[in-house]
């Protein structure tokens, strides 16, 4: 399932880039990810989601070049921080990041659009090298 790498520049806006951002952040702050849900998200486990949010924080930062199984993560880390109030920051999530709900499903929305044809091959699969 490997595909090239595809810079956030190529994919998506800095708005939603900054957004995406700001989801991995949540993990090392009021979200709580268990293993098992680390492990279902693509990653070793909760310190590896930890480690992993921050290398893909900053790579988008810089730009970056990500490959598949990076933007599925992304993605889906970005997901259930977002939505989840037993995992992520769920009703918090506009206290902590300052960003309103129905604004943020919306860019999310638009993310998941574009980032469709690169995540497609994880669809209800494990997002893995």
């Amino acid at each position: 399932m490997s595909h090239g790498m595809v810079r956030a520049s190529e994919l998506v806006a800095e708005s939603e880039v900054e957004l995406l951002r700001r989801a991995l952040l949540e993990w090392g702050g009021p979200a709580h990810c268990s293993d098992q849900l680390a492990v279902g998200m693509g990653f070793a486990g909760d310190q590896d989601l930890l480690e992993q949010c921050r290398r893909l924080r900053n790579a988008l930062g810089v730009d970056a070049p990500l490959g598949a199984a990076d933007w599925a993560r992304t993605l889906l880390a970005t997901e259930i921080v977002f939505v989840s109030d037993l995992a992520g920051t769920g009703v918090e999530w506009q206290t902590t990041t300052g960003r309103d709900d129905e604004a943020t499903i919306r860019m999310l929305r638009v993310i998941q659009r574009k980032l469709a044809r690169i995540v497609s091959p994880y669809y209800g699969k494990l997002p893995s090298e």
